[in-house]
């Protein structure tokens, strides 16, 4: 699709201006073993600083500790950079330690104050186990994103999901499904395509972004025979922006819209509620997908996937995604220093 992701760049490829910070997200968690198998692939090609513990990384990673994101490009082709941040308790594999939890958060609000400061071309985050943070530090935040956008002063991101062939958006996130209805007023199906609009011109350098939105029904309604949101609430928000220039597309049944010719049409699909957006992305390119949060006043990925506390320490964990989150939060960073 024009203005797609592109894939991972290649060896000689010009680093970042200034590097990426990697939080450590959940120490029991995959999150230190896939972030020290990240810079075995990626060495001083994408140079990022790590932000945790170093006794927390699997033994024999190579380790340079900094005292600043800047030095992080001349230790990366030997060593993986960290900014050492301590943590009161060890990290069994698989076991949340609930007197790590504040630091863990911690490590998040230090890594967003060093990108408000430019420090950093962007921040990429480990996985964090929420409910470890909510019984051991008393995390009040639904997650990551929104704790994210309250350390920056923002009242409304939105979540994409991207990979080298789809990028999508779900209006709604991690509600029941049965609230969906209720929950998809205008001011949030306009604010939503609004914000994945100027993501798209500001993070991915697409000048007129091609948007399209899925019906919340079958058929996208068929008419008001199968659900009257299409025709009360989506179709009015649509025909509002296309007022102001925007350039969308639907509503469309979302059984026709993920096909290969579909996506060949659109530079972002923003969908109704979670499943209708991640399963075609995950089915797709279930290791590559990348959480992207747009809105934000810096560039901020993850890994689309969670603390895998069941494979924590074996070995087995897979980096792909978080790869694709760093390469990801590299280009998105270009596009903005372009802008």
């Amino acid at each position: 699709m024009s203005g797609a992701p592109r894939p991972p760049a290649q060896a000689g490829s010009a680093p970042a201006a200034k590097p990426l910070a990697l939080t450590c997200g959940e120490p029991a968690g995959i999150g230190p073993e896939i972030a020290a198998r990240a810079w075995e692939t990626l060495g001083a090609r994408l140079p990022f600083v790590w932000i945790g513990d170093p006794a927390h990384l699997p033994r024999g990673t190579p380790v340079r500790e900094v005292t600043h994101p800047s030095e992080a490009p001349r230790v990366a082709a030997s060593a993986l950079p960290v900014l050492r941040h301590a943590f009161p308790a060890p990290a069994a594999p698989g076991r949340p330690e609930a007197g790590n939890a504040a630091e863990v958060i911690a490590v998040i609000a230090r890594a967003v104050r060093l990108a408000q400061e430019g420090a950093v071309a962007g921040l990429v985050t480990g996985p964090i186990h929420k409910k470890a943070l909510q019984e051991g530090a008393g995390f009040s935040y639904p997650g990551h994103t929104e704790y994210l956008a309250a350390l920056a002063g923002v009242d409304r991101v939105v979540m994409m999901l991207a990979c080298e062939h789809l990028r999508v958006v779900p209006a709604t996130i991690h509600v029941p499904l049965a609230e969906v209805p209720h929950l998809l007023t205008r001011d949030v199906l306009m604010q939503t395509i609004r914000l994945t609009h100027a993501g798209l011109r500001r993070d991915f350098g697409i000048s007129v972004p091609r948007i399209a939105v899925a019906g919340l029904n079958p058929h996208a309604g068929e008419g008001g025979a199968m659900g009257r949101e299409e025709i009360e609430t989506i179709t009015p928000v649509l025909e509002a922006l296309r007022a102001e220039g925007l350039v969308l597309s639907g509503p469309l049944s979302a059984d026709t819209m993920f096909h290969a010719a579909a996506r060949a049409h659109y530079d972002a699909a923003v969908c109704m509620y979670h499943d209708q957006a991640l399963i075609p992305i995950k089915t797709i390119d279930f290791a590559g997908g990348v959480n992207v949060t747009l809105g934000l006043p810096f560039v901020r990925t993850s890994p689309d996937h969670g603390t895998a506390f069941d494979i924590a320490g074996q070995g087995r964990a897979d980096p792909t995604s978080l790869i694709a989150a760093l390469h990801m939060a590299e280009r998105m960073a270009h596009a903005r220093r372009a802008a």
